[in-house]
């Protein structure tokens, strides 16, 4: 019998800036009442950048985190999830800082270094509501997001093994597959394990389904039965990855940090919609939706009560 389909919702992200949507939530309420919508709508894992309030602006202070975690927490089960990679250009300590102070369930983090390319969004405005968005678009021209051995380890260990976080490894190459083996070799990470596989980003793996079936059957063999594994993809390509992960057994990750969009053309106006859409699709295709608690279960998580907001 299949297993249900664990529903992660990425709800603002560090990529996207205040002109290109307005409907990405900015603000600490903003973002908590687009977590909330979206576990309402069946996320059971509710992924989470911090943003600063009056430039939109990738924020990696604690003390914006907190203006909205408690809020989630007290009024949905879902599964927090905190960005450990934060926004281009941070350092690890300020990537890892709003993860070690609030001691969440879950975090995301990175699996490998590599060019991550976002300045071709530069092309679709001519006019900015900020003057940091087209500088941090441009900046990514000759930018390397660094995540090295060292760095993983060091977010392991201290996130992992001192408050006892679990991960979505996220993994925007084959490569990265191969690094987090070598972590899982060296007894670091222990399974159930979370892989995250990321499609379409300039300077990692190309959103083609030939692409999503092999580094598919490399998981296999490198991590058997020892771990879940979900699909999110950039822009467009969303919803038809994110469908075909669900039909080979896999999870999904919608929001509007991955895409702004519903349907061709037409602007997401929340991260509830595309949560909404995914779960009617895979419903209609005979599958279950996971409960937050039935996420925890199958990825070993040590509960809400247990985290520090």
């Amino acid at each position: 019998m299949a297993k249900s389909v664990i529903i992660t919702c990425a709800a603002t992200g560090g990529i996207h800036t205040p002109t290109m949507s307005p409907y990405l939530p900015i603000t600490p309420q903003e973002i908590a009442t687009a977590a909330i919508e979206a576990a309402e709508a069946g996320a059971s894992i509710i992924h989470l950048h911090a943003r600063d309030p009056e430039t939109g602006k990738p924020d990696p202070r604690p003390e914006t985190f907190m203006q909205f975690l408690p809020v989630i927490k007290q009024s949905t089960n879902a599964v927090v999830n905190i960005s450990t990679g934060g926004g281009l250009g941070m350092t690890i300590d300020e990537r890892l800082a709003a993860a070690t102070t609030a001691k969440p369930e879950m975090a995301s983090l990175n699996m490998g270094s590599m060019n991550f390319g976002i300045f071709p969004l530069l092309e679709k405005h001519s006019e900015w509501k900020h003057d940091w968005e087209p500088e941090f678009l441009e900046m990514t021209k000759d930018f390397i997001f660094p995540n090295t051995f060292k760095s993983i380890e060091y977010v392991l260990r201290e996130l992992g093994e001192t408050h006892g976080t679990k991960f979505e490894f996220e993994c925007y190459d084959l490569g990265h597959l191969y690094n987090l083996a070598w972590f899982v070799d060296k007894g670091l990470v222990k399974p159930p394990f979370f892989i995250q596989m990321i499609y379409g980003i300039l300077g990692g793996v190309g959103a083609d389904m030939d692409n999503l079936m092999h580094m598919h059957t490399i998981a296999q063999k490198l991590f058997g039965d020892s771990y879940e594994w979900s699909v999110l993809a950039a822009g467009r390509n969303q919803m038809p990855f994110a469908t075909q992960a669900g039909m080979m057994g896999g999870n999904v990750r919608v929001g509007l940090e991955d895409s702004l969009y519903i349907g061709k053309g037409e602007l997401a106006k929340s991260n509830a919609e595309q949560v909404t859409k995914i779960k009617r699709i895979l419903e209609d295709l005979s599958y279950t939706i996971a409960t937050p608690d039935e996420a925890r279960e199958r990825l070993a998580l040590k509960g809400g009560d247990m985290v520090g907001f």
